[in-house]
């Protein structure tokens, strides 16, 4: 990641229940609110803390940042919220930082939960056409007005870019796209898609970092995901010394929106497993 002068930002921060903390770091379009498909449960026995990054959701900038700036902002809040050592949960982009954190501040993270990420993000997602943004405007504006409309998703969803984000097509699917993803895109800056995409451009790859992480990892992937792909995934998992992998066939990107009950079942059955990590 590319450093800068950093300066300070106070992030807008959603903390909920009490117990051991657990960091929780949305992706890119995404915010705090994208996050609460975990920390509904997860706050029932932990402290859950899901901040909009810089330049997302209400955390928004006027300047221009880059990548390393975030894991600073995430130190900051840990420090102003008396936060010692934290499980860190990241779902994409939120993944790649949870992993940072690891590998930089290892004393302060306790073990890690990756959901659709890599230390190498791949995709294999086809080039787009004028048919693609047009149905997905189409199916977007309808699914705002009508969330999870059968006839909408029928009809212009399954044509539209959503086919890539999930292969169950699901009106509870498509409520949480109307309630959380299409507001988190709007909020999603301009400087926050440019550090994004200057990370990517200088060719951001950290698996010959992943060996120094020692806390145990689940790393959780769609079969069908063609933002990060499962193999890009399965790639982090195999260089991360303490992991477990577990892939969900006929899911994509937004699998924990596709298959919410099967993802909770297994984080809360390796959080039992892995005590370590939540003490």
């Amino acid at each position: 990641m590319t450093t800068s002068s950093y300066q300070s930002v106070s992030l807008a921060v959603e903390i909920k229940g009490q117990g051991f903390p657990i960091l929780c770091l949305h992706g890119h379009p995404g915010s705090s609110e994208c996050m609460g498909i975990f920390t509904h449960y997860l706050s029932n026995n932990f402290q859950t803390l899901s901040p909009d990054l810089r330049g997302y959701g209400r955390s928004q900038t006027k300047s221009a940042f880059v990548m390393d700036d975030h894991l600073q902002d995430l130190i900051q809040l840990l420090d102003q919220n008396q936060i010692s050592r934290c499980l860190v949960l990241g779902w994409s982009l939120g993944g790649i930082l949870a992993m940072e954190l690891a590998q930089r501040y290892p004393h302060r993270v306790s073990g890690l939960i990756l959901v659709a990420t890599a230390a190498y993000p791949r995709s294999n997602h086809p080039p787009i056409s004028w048919q693609d943004n047009l149905y997905t405007g189409i199916a977007g504006i309808l699914n705002w007005v009508r969330p999870g409309w059968r006839w909408n998703i029928n009809t212009f969803g399954q044509r539209s870019l959503f086919r890539y984000l999930m292969v169950h097509q699901t009106a509870p699917a498509y409520r949480y796209l109307a309630q959380y993803a299409l507001p988190a895109y709007l909020q999603t800056s301009r400087y926050a898609h440019e550090a994004l995409n200057q990370a990517l451009r200088a060719g951001y790859n950290q698996e010959g970092h992943l060996k120094t992480i020692n806390c145990p990892s689940l790393v959780l992937a769609g079969a069908q995901d063609r933002h990060i792909t499962a193999e890009s995934s399965l790639a982090t998992a195999k260089q991360l010394p303490h992991s477990q992998w577990i892939c969900y066939d006929e899911t994509a990107h937004l699998f924990p929106w596709e298959i919410p009950a099967i993802v909770q079942r297994d984080i809360q059955a390796w959080i039992r497993n892995h005590l370590n990590a939540t003490n």
